[in-house]
């Protein structure tokens, strides 16, 4: 292959050996780059290719994984996220999660498009990326025990450094709790499916990279330049008009879905989808109180215009002055009706402490909002809290059980095997009232009771979280890929919609940036594509990257053992909601047509293992033996 080919994408990967204390770059090779170009679908064949049946989630040759893309660290906004991929935690199957920030920009104008990490040190070590590409192993050890934002600040005054991105664990990491997460500069986190645990296991604290000097190859940055201004002139439109989430971020999703009945606010375990709390208190769950009450100062990531996850001084209680990450709506949801919390700086507070203690904030709030439930029937009495008293919304209690959970102790070590594995151990209802898929991960903050495409994509996905995105992406894809009207309550629509617009997140997910700015706009993504790489893609090529690291993911799930018999919810998970606009309607007795008509519509068999004939029109040919006698 010829020199210039990589001229316009670097292709290199730094190579980290734990076990061995080796630190090595590489070069991808073109015909990899071109079909999987780069981030979520790279993280999915390093995985692949690398990670054997046999090898368990905390094995030290299961990988790590912490991918760019061929955008990264370009004018495009958002352009600095990165995608983790490894095998997780709580499913035992193929994780793939995003988080945004800085960390993907800088490692690429440190020359690297990813990072590999395999092995486990002898003692807590981190990963020093220095702004020439150079790379070391250091001691981690002072940072033992230290949260995701004082790991960061005590990095960056050792190394004298600033700017500096990082990606740590806390100490929810450290103590291997199943649904750790890896969080990026701070507050951004990648949590999903216990990629934190992966990390953990390692004793790897952090990976940092200095404010590299290298630049980003770019084939033609005028025009670049000129898609990136559009996509930014767009955005600050749709703010102007008051839309979207240029000016609030996500703050408005709770009390919109409170306002418009919309039943998908997800509340008290899914024991009721009615939030009970005055319209008073409902507003301070907005974006002008939080705002205004709040001393907010703005926290961009790589680039981005929008006013979204700002820094917030917390003004009473407890915690007064301590500085926040600003929840997202996912935080809002688990922190407020998930667990019965009408207090605001409490959601606010304990939404911090999450990230902080270094958990995803969806399964930790799916946990507590269960052992609220137990406690609440008396399947949890308060000798087994240790004197907790765990009635909904009491913040100083979900507090200390966060910290137990985080260090086990305690019901905490119960509890930090995730809701699926904790729900068994308690027992007895539990069971029937645990929130999760039956491979072990649990949904985002929503009651997909009341949006059948997201619980039917949390279900059947490959990654531990969403894979193509539910019905906002379905009807935002719908007319770019001519596709009929989306029903959200029609089982046929359902399926057949998570089929067809499959492949396009995890495109989006392959350039290393971030969804809230390009909004999986696939022809804008594919001019923006070609300006950077001069590849030049047509929606349904794109399409087949991403239906490319679907299909490998989910022969690598069979191959280790994720049976097609787990495409299905818990049965608190799957049941109709006893109020509410979708009080009554279950989405279980159309279960098993709906996967049918999915697996077929996938080009899979009947009991949804890939074809030959579907792999070989992917390029996959090579994973057809893989499958044989499975």
């Amino acid at each position: 292959m010829a020199a210039q080919d990589y001229e316009q994408y670097q292709g290199r990967i730094l190579r980290v050996d734990l076990s061995r204390r080796e630190i090595k770059a590489e070069r991808v090779s073109q015909e990899t780059l071109r079909q999987c170009l780069g981030g979520a679908c790279l993280g999915a064949k390093l995985l692949y290719d690398e990670v054997p049946p046999g090898v368990g989630w905390s094995d030290p040759e299961n990988r790590l994984i912490i991918a760019s893309g061929p955008l990264g660290a370009t004018a495009v906004p958002g352009s600095g996220t990165i995608t983790v991929a490894t095998k997780g935690a709580l499913t035992e199957g193929s994780a793939l999660t995003q988080a945004n920030g800085f960390f993907g920009a800088y490692l690429r104008l440190c020359g690297y498009d990813a990072v590999v990490v395999q092995g486990a040190a002898d003692k807590l070590t981190y990963v020093y990326i220095h702004d020439d590409g150079e790379a070391e192993l250091r001691d981690a050890t002072p940072l033992a025990g230290k949260d995701t934002w004082e790991t960061g600040d005590l990095l960056s005054k050792e190394l004298g450094l600033w700017p500096l991105a990082w990606v740590s664990i806390g100490p929810a990491g450290e103590n291997l709790v199943r649904f750790a997460g890896i969080f990026s500069d701070k507050g951004h986190a990648a949590a999903h499916n216990g990629v934190g645990a992966v990390m953990g296991s390692k004793k790897l604290k952090a990976i940092v990279a200095a404010e590299g000097r290298r630049g980003v190859p770019v084939r033609d940055g005028p025009r670049l330049l000129k898609l990136a201004e559009e996509l930014s002139q767009g955005i600050k439109e749709t703010g102007e008009k008051g839309m979207g989430i240029y000016r609030w971020g996500t703050l408005m999703g709770v009390t919109r879905s409170v306002e418009g009945n919309t039943g998908t606010l997800p509340v008290k375990n899914y024991s009721t989808s009615v939030f009970d709390i005055d319209k008073e208190k409902l507003e301070r769950f907005g974006g002008p109180y939080i705002r205004s009450h709040f001393t907010a100062m703005r926290a961009p990531c790589w680039g981005c215009l929008m006013h979204h996850s700002h820094v917030l001084k917390v003004p009473e209680g407890p915690y007064k002055g301590r500085l926040v990450d600003e929840p997202e709506y996912e935080g809002f949801a688990a922190w407020g009706p998930v667990t019965g919390q009408t207090d605001v700086t409490w959601t606010v507070v304990l939404a911090d402490l999450v990230d902080r203690l270094g958990m995803d904030t969806n399964e930790a709030g799916w946990l507590v909002g269960l052992a609220m439930e137990c406690y609440e029937k008396g399947l949890l009495t308060l000798e087994d809290t240790d004197g907790l008293d765990l009635k909904w919304g009491n913040g100083a209690a979900t507090a200390a059980l966060l910290e137990r959970i985080a260090h086990r102790q305690g019901l905490g070590d119960v509890l930090a095997e995730g809701v699926m594995r904790a729900a068994r151990k308690i027992g007895g209802e539990a069971v029937n009232i645990a929130v999760h898929s039956m491979k072990g991960n649990t949904p985002r903050g929503h009651d997909h009771r009341a949006a059948w495409g997201e619980m039917f994509d949390t279900c059947i996905s490959n990654t531990g979280t969403l894979e193509s995105g539910g019905p906002a992406l379905a009807m935002s894809l719908s007319r770019a890929l001519n596709l009929p009207r989306y029903d959200g309550f029609s089982p046929e629509s359902v399926s057949s919609f998570n089929a067809q617009i499959k492949g396009a997140m995890l495109f989006e997910d392959a350039l290393g940036t971030c969804r809230f700015t390009t909004q999986t706009n696939i022809p804008l993504l594919l001019q923006m594509l070609e300006a950077a790489t001069g590849w030049k893609l047509s929606q349904e090529e794109a399409l087949q990257v991403g239906r490319r690291a679907a299909n490998r993911l989910r022969v690598f799930n069979l191959r280790h053992g994720i049976s097609p018999e787990l495409d299905r919810p818990s049965p608190r998970y799957g049941s109709a909601p006893v109020d509410g606009p979708a009080a009554g309607k279950s989405i279980m007795p159309s279960w098993d047509a709906m996967l049918q008509n999915y697996y077929r519509k996938m080009g899979w068999d009947a009991s949804g293992r890939p074809l030959p004939e579907t792999l070989r029109s992917l390029g996959l040919e090579d994973l057809i033996p893989h499958l044989q006698g499975r």
